[in-house]
């Protein structure tokens, strides 16, 4: 059938331009995942869409679509904690993989699933293959106290290319949002999220509530969602899409945290990772309550 008639919606501009319905958006995203439209409607609905931004409605029903066409992970145990990874080190080392493995040390299943977006950063899945942790190539159960990475194309290849649509236009598109909120299982999960600016904060917050999901929402290290060690956060968590406040925005940051490293290289951070692991480094307090906050929803989740 085409998405003409949607990117006609969505490409007036950004005050000229309607919302989709969730089925709309559904529709739409499930062609795009399907890959029956051209290239010339996939690169006008990725600009249309920027330019616009998208409603929660509209995030809704593209989630509904990626999950209705996900390899989904089985979950035999505890609930599954979900750590999106797409952005990397910039400036500050990934710590990413320390949430993980602190998570999984608490006995939890945990998922990071990710692919590169920026050639030239340091990504979580480089430092969990120092640590160990490598891709897998199936989907399989994630055990309790076990920690699995999933490369995007694992859980939909579509989904992967829609990704690196990035790479030819130089602008994000709906895909690097979905990724950060869609759940790959089918047992019951904690997706944990994050933005970078506070109105992504109001969309993706109430595209957990319209999809029921429990998660953990707050602003997190540069697009990563480990909490930022220099400062105290707002963390809001969402039990099957009912928000609830679990921490205020405090003020200030802290010019040093005790023990991290400067430098973002791969071998850096793998030596950080451990060393805070086995003690010998102080753990940041943030990155500690919220390990406290996702346990406790994974607990009801």
């Amino acid at each position: 059938m085409g998405i003409s008639q949607y990117i006609k919606e969505i490409g007036r501009g950004a005050r000229g331009a309607k919302p989709l319905t969730r089925a709309q958006s559904a529709d739409l995203f499930g062609q795009v995942l399907d890959g029956t439209v051209s290239d010339l409607e996939l690169g006008g609905f990725c600009l249309a869409m920027r330019i616009k931004g998208e409603t929660p409605e509209e995030m809704a029903g593209f989630l509904d679509a990626t999950h209705a066409r996900l390899h989904h992970f089985p979950v035999p145990g505890r609930a599954l904690v979900v750590l999106p990874s797409y952005n990397g080190a910039r400036k500050l080392p990934v710590l990413t993989p320390l949430l993980a493995l602190l998570l999984a040390r608490e006995g939890l299943p945990v998922l990071v699933h990710g692919s590169a977006s920026e050639s030239s950063r340091v990504l979580a899945s480089n430092v969990l293959a120092g640590l160990g942790v490598h891709a897998l190539d199936t989907v399989r159960p994630i055990a309790d106290g076990e920690i699995g990475f999933a490369p995007t194309a694992l859980l939909n290849p579509a989904l992967k290319k829609l990704l690196d649509v990035r790479r030819v236009v130089g602008l994000r598109n709906p895909g690097h949002s979905v990724v950060k909120l869609m759940r790959p299982t089918t047992g019951p999960c904690v997706v944990v999220a994050s933005y970078t600016h506070p109105a992504y904060a109001t969309v993706m917050g109430e595209t957990f509530t319209l999809t029921g999901t429990t998660a953990l929402l707050s602003r997190g290290l540069e697009g990563e969602v480990v909490s930022d060690p220099r400062r105290t956060a707002q963390i809001d968590g969402y039990l099957r899409g009912e928000r609830q406040e679990l921490q205020a925005q405090q003020p200030g940051t802290l010019s040093e945290v005790p023990g991290l490293p400067a430098e973002i290289d791969i071998e850096t951070t793998v030596r950080y990772t451990q060393r805070v692991l086995a003690g010998e480094l102080p753990l940041p307090e943030a990155i500690a309550v919220q390990v406290e906050h996702i346990k406790t929803l994974a607990a009801h989740a």
